[in-house]
């Protein structure tokens, strides 16, 4: 990376791309100065960054702690570690080091609801942004899905929903919401973090200076520990109580509630299997916790069909359903797609991609009763394989539509192929909305 031009104290940007863009133009708009930083010689964003912001420095290349010692405050983008040996000296010498979420926080002149959790935050990040819009609620939907937080900034919003990734979080000093909620934990993106307290602790960061916190009941390491002072709603799959939202047995069958009180039946709701149960009853403790009316609440929730790529219908075929859940990057995912979808040994899985250093033993508990046959494909099939060990009937395809083929040839009509790989796609894919595509066009072929 070329030498800094000795100046006088500014902020570094590390990272051109969206959140670096976005950080570029919420800088200018400051009247801040600033020079942006990459290690990749040809990063994305860098022509648009060119032409936007002409006079703005740039160094691209190797990342030195020359360039960030001149700083007053390093920006870094969520796809760096803070672990980066220049990173590490710049922390070492008492140069503060955020991120885009921290200089949002600083700015946003409305309530944040704020979510973060191993599965389920697209989701639930998406269906309270609904909620919004139908009690007609002017909210900024963004964050690590879709827009990048500060161009937010820009709207009238009178209220912000941001989905934070772990990444996100690690740099985040005080975000201040007004409700933060943490899903569920289960590892994910071991290959980043010194085992899960680690990537326990940076998710948990969500909570600090939250006026408001919603836990989920099913999952201790989601309790946030906070004072007494911070309001507390929770949610699961259990039987709520006081200010929770959970099931209960009503009119014989099982009913959202909250607290005491009956809300709808579950069949009712518009996403399916238990898990989509639990980001339901999440979605409702945000909305009720930033006082959205309930009734409005329960209409979206009928309405709301899910996400591309989360557990979405792709086909039937011959009575057997072919279920995309390519965005089930890791363990918890699919364990989470597994326990809502399995009506006995009913499912045929295709799993498998890039690990990220995941440990897979925990399928092995789960495969069994419910998985009639694994299909294995990528980079770590080998590696779901020997921690299953033989538990249920395996099989190896060279290609997605191999594997889909493969399923169609054991699946019988009740039957539920599902694609849930518990690891990313990169190693046979562009991401997983290309894997989820190829899926759906593996279905369409046998039709």
């Amino acid at each position: 990376m070329s030498q800094l031009i000795a100046s006088s104290k500014l902020k570094v940007v590390v990272g051109i791309g969206v959140t670096g863009l976005s950080v570029a133009r919420h800088l200018t708009r400051l009247g801040e100065r600033f020079v942006m930083c990459d290690t990749r010689q040809q990063p994305p964003g860098l022509e648009q960054l060119k032409a936007d912001m002409p006079d703005v420095p740039v160094m691209l290349g190797e990342l030195s702690s020359d360039a960030l010692l001149t700083a007053d405050e390093v920006i870094l983008s969520p796809g760096l570690t803070r672990q980066h040996p220049a990173v590490q000296q710049a922390l070492a010498a008492d140069i503060p080091v955020i991120n885009d979420i921290e200089l949002f926080a600083r700015s946003a002149n409305a309530s944040i609801i704020a979510i973060t959790g191993s599965n389920g935050k697209s989701t639930v990040t998406t269906l309270v942004g609904e909620m919004c819009a139908d009690a007609k609620v002017v909210a900024g939907v963004g964050g690590n899905l879709g827009v990048a937080a500060l161009d937010l900034l820009q709207s009238d919003a009178q209220l912000y929903v941001l989905e934070l990734s772990s990444f996100q979080l690690e740099s985040v000093q005080a975000l201040n919401a007004e409700v933060a909620v943490v899903l569920n934990i289960s590892a994910d993106h071991m290959d980043r973090y010194n085992g899960l307290l680690d990537y326990h602790q940076a998710k948990h960061r969500i909570f600090i200076g939250a006026r408001q916190v919603v836990m989920n009941r099913d999952d201790a390491l989601t309790n946030p520990l906070v004072g007494d002072g911070v309001k507390q709603w929770s949610f699961g799959l259990g039987q709520p109580d006081f200010k929770g939202f959970g099931l209960r047995q009503h009119e014989g069958e099982s009913w959202l509630y909250y607290q005491f009180d009956p809300l709808m039946p579950e069949r009712e709701l518009g996403i399916k299997g238990r898990h989509n149960c639990a980001n339901a009853l999440a979605a409702l403790a945000l909305g009720t916790a930033c006082g959205l009316p309930m009734a409005s609440m329960l209409d979206t929730l009928r309405r709301f069909k899910g996400l591309d790529h989360r557990c979405q219908v792709v086909g039937e075929v011959g009575g057997v359903s072919y279920i995309n859940d390519s965005k089930a990057t890791n363990v918890g995912a699919t364990l989470a797609a597994i326990t809502g979808l399995a009506r006995g040994e009913n499912l045929i899985l295709i799993a498998g991609g890039q690990g990220k250093g995941q440990d897979f033993a925990p399928l092995a508990a789960a495969l069994p009763g419910a998985v009639k046959q694994l299909v294995l494909m990528g980079e770590d099939a080998p590696a779901i394989d020997r921690a299953v060990g033989g538990l249920v009937d395996t099989v190896h395809a060279t290609s997605l539509a191999a594997a889909v083929a493969a399923a169609s040839q054991v699946a019988t009509a009740g039957d539920v192929v599902l694609l849930s790989p518990a690891c990313a796609s990169f190693d046979m894919f562009s991401g997983f909305e290309d894997r989820g595509r190829k899926f759906a066009a593996a279905v369409e072929a046998l039709q």
